[in-house]
């Protein structure tokens, strides 16, 4: 066994070790078990190939992707490392010859597409002269409740006793708590060493905008037309979709479309030109970017909303992988989960088609195409039977794709059940993607949330669009208007003497004579205030429907004399449509005009004439986080000391704010304030402790606050 360090310097020329990456590689390099779940750029593939080459002989890397296993398999071959590859993208003869290199043991690596462990004898190949180590990239493709499986993928537990001792270390970096016990169970991981690290990106700023589709396209033109928002990779829903934008966009700067429906040459040469610069924008589907290594990613734009909060969890992780600050905006509204439910429906076949298909298959591989002949049936909707009769373990496929059954496949119970709890998690996942664009909290935090990283699941980022609107860039924000503002505690009040109420029945009672939609907007302002909270809730209909609707409540500030003032209150100045939203008549439509702004720019606070300040500023508020009412239990009333203190740091607060141009709650939000009151520390290092301090804040306001503390 080599000495990691000086192996990473003397192989990759890294003087240190990323972050969690160290006890990863000695896991492995030992001889254990691993499932390493890390977010992209992070240095997963490090994690598997440094042991590989401290433990000698051959790795089998098991990857989904050409793409993904050329890149990786390039790197390698430039470090001095001997590496073979085989896929379809190769000759036979190509593959054999890596089979004979792999036997003769002259291979450092040798890497595999998932579906050739179905070749026959090719398994057993491997078994003839083990490897040194098992690796297998993306491993939540393997699991039935991960946002990308594959069929393929799934079989690998059966081959991968044959290969033992062999340490197996599973790699991916979007893996629900579900998925990971999935992942250590189909591989029959032994005792494995769980590393679930690194969910936050610290340089990630993460905007959700509410947003009609015909508006999207011209939207991200503006949004990518400021130089420092390119390179930018932008996901459209479909192909078509793609090759629209991509032509849209290429007026403007260099603009290819990438999808699985172009030819793999030009698909090649699309990754070649973005990888080397001469493209700075792709428009995608969800078919790009596995595999693609590229650093200076600094947007990553959606015109949909995903199918789930994993994809696009991964799919943001290609923005600022060099570590600089970088930007994703999601562009969403309700007809994205109409979208998602029609696909849902096309993709899951009713029961009906799989048991007809189900009784058909024999113990024997037939041909699909004379099957679905003899079922009337279109070969698409066959293939997909057949690809979910495979998720169930009641069917198989060889490499000429012919099928058959698999133990008691025409019995419908033994199937049924697996596949109907699959259909309701797929529809879950939906649910969850839409909570996540509508969440009234940071978006960095619901996502760690998300994936089960309890140990830093409650901090802030301090960057996207919820904890620092007035650094925003796809949309702008402004205090409330007079109307606004009447509006606003007009909710206050009505909340204050119930313990929560549905958001529907408080816009019908309250009869503001603004839309649905608009009250929202009001609603999601004094959520970002800190002052109310907004929950997700259903209830169960006469027809057996599930409805989702929210509930909102006054926090511990929102109940306070204080919060009528609403300071800290702003509002987007765009609506659903991007345009600003006036008051109407009672039962009329709403007029609007065009809200205008300088996305990339974003231009300092400035004061517009006859309407409010729009609150964006072209430098971030430093260390702002944003502070968690929940936090702050009600107390009794202050002491006279802390009055006293409470007052000082208030005329602190808003001498600060009216310095730098911004509202009040940039400097110190209510719940922060009142916290540093109830604590009194005394030294910077006891101030930071407090929720809502980070170090640039107290490095910035640090000194001043103890200051007034120790007086």
């Amino acid at each position: 066994m080599a000495d990691l360090p000086e192996l990473l310097h003397t192989t990759f020329g890294f003087s240190a070790f990323r972050a969690n990456q160290e006890g990863v590689c000695r896991a492995a390099t030992d001889g254990r078990d691993v499932l390493l779940v890390m977010p992209t750029g992070a240095g997963k593939s490090l994690c598997y190939q440094l042991p590989a080459i401290a433990r000698g002989g051959t790795a089998l890397v098991i990857s989904p992707l050409i793409a993904l296993m050329d890149d990786q398999a390039a790197k390698l071959t430039a470090a001095g490392l001997r590496v073979a590859r085989i896929h379809s993208g190769l000759s036979r003869e190509d593959a054999r010859q890596a089979c004979r290199d792999y036997l003769d043991g002259a291979l450092n690596f040798l890497f595999v597409a998932p579906e050739r462990m179905r070749v026959p004898g090719f398994p057993e190949m491997l078994a003839r002269r083990k490897p040194s180590l098992v690796a297998i990239d993306e491993a939540h493709c393997i699991s039935a409740w991960g946002h990308d499986f594959r069929p393929d993928y799934r079989t690998l537990g059966e081959h991968l006793p044959a290969l033992r001792p062999a340490p197996i270390i599973a790699l991916t970096a979007t893996a629900t708590p579900q998925v990971q016990q999935d992942i250590v169970a189909q591989l029959q991981l032994r005792d494995p060493g769980m590393f679930i690290h690194g969910f936050r990106r610290e340089n990630l700023a993460i905007e959700v905008v509410e947003m009609s589709k015909p508006r999207r396209h011209g939207f991200t033109a503006e949004l990518l037309k400021d130089a420092r928002a390119r390179p930018a990779i932008v996901y459209a829903p479909s192909r078509k979709a793609a090759e629209e934008l991509a032509g849209e966009l290429g007026r403007r700067f260099p603009s290819a479309a990438y999808h699985a429906g172009i030819e793999s040459s030009v698909r090649e040469r699309v990754q070649r030109e973005f990888q080397s610069g001469k493209l700075e924008v792709v428009v995608a589907t969800i078919a790009f970017g596995m595999g693609i290594d590229k650093a200076d990613v600094r947007t990553v734009v959606h015109t949909a909303l995903p199918a789930s909060v994993e994809a696009f969890y991964q799919e943001i992780g290609r923005a600022g992988r060099d570590g600089l600050p970088s930007r994703t905006v999601l562009l969403h509204s309700f007809a994205d989960r109409k979208m998602h439910e029609f696909f849902l429906e096309r993709d899951y076949p009713p029961v009906g088609d799989l048991a007809r298909v189900a009784g058909v298959l024999t113990d024997e591989y037939l041909m699909p195409e004379p099957l679905a002949r003899g079922l009337k049936m279109d070969l698409d909707t066959f293939s997909k039977a057949i690809e979910k009769l495979i998720a169930q373990g009641a069917a198989q496929v060889d490499m000429a794709a012919n099928v058959r059954r698999v133990g008691a496949a025409s019995s419908q119970p033994a199937w049924a059940a697996g596949y109907a709890a699959q259909i309701a998690f797929r529809r879950a996942q939906i649910d969850r993607m839409v909570a996540f664009a509508e969440t009234q909290q940071c978006r960095m935090t619901a996502l760690i949330r998300h994936f089960g990283d309890t140990a830093d699941a409650h901090r802030p980022c301090g960057n996207c669009d919820f904890c620092s609107p007035g650094t925003a860039s796809a949309q702008t924000f402004a205090a409330p208007t007079g109307t606004q503002a009447r509006d606003l505690r007009a909710i206050l009040r009505a909340l204050a003497g119930a313990t929560s109420r549905a958001t529907g029945k408080l816009h019908t009672d309250l009869a503001l004579g603004i839309e649905r939609k608009a009250f929202d907007v009001l609603l999601n302002a004094l959520a970002r205030a800190g002052l109310i909270t907004l929950t997700s809730e259903s209830f169960t209909n006469g027809e057996g429907k599930v409805l989702p609707y929210k509930k909102a409540a006054l926090t511990h500030e929102g109940r306070s004399e204080e919060a009528f003032g609403l300071a800290g209150v702003v509002l987007p100045s765009s609506s659903i449509e991007g345009e600003t939203t006036t008051r109407t008549k009672r039962g009329g439509k709403a007029r609007a005009k065009s809200a205008g702004s300088n996305l990339f720019a974003a231009p300092k606070a400035e004061q517009r004439s006859g309407a409010a300040p729009v609150l964006r500023s072209a430098e971030p508020v430093v260390g702002y986080r944003r502070s968690r009412p929940a936090t702050v239990e009600p107390s009794a009333a202050l002491t006279a000391d802390q009055q006293a203190l409470d007052q000082q740091l208030r005329a602190w607060r808003k001498a600060e704010s009216e310095r730098m141009g911004l509202p009040q709650f940039f400097v110190l939000g209510a719940s922060t304030l009142r916290s540093i009151v109830l604590e009194r520390p005394r030294t910077v290092a006891q101030l930071q402790t407090i929720h809502g301090i980070g170090a640039e804040k107290a490095a910035k306001f640090g000194a001043s606050i103890v200051q007034l503390c120790n007086g």
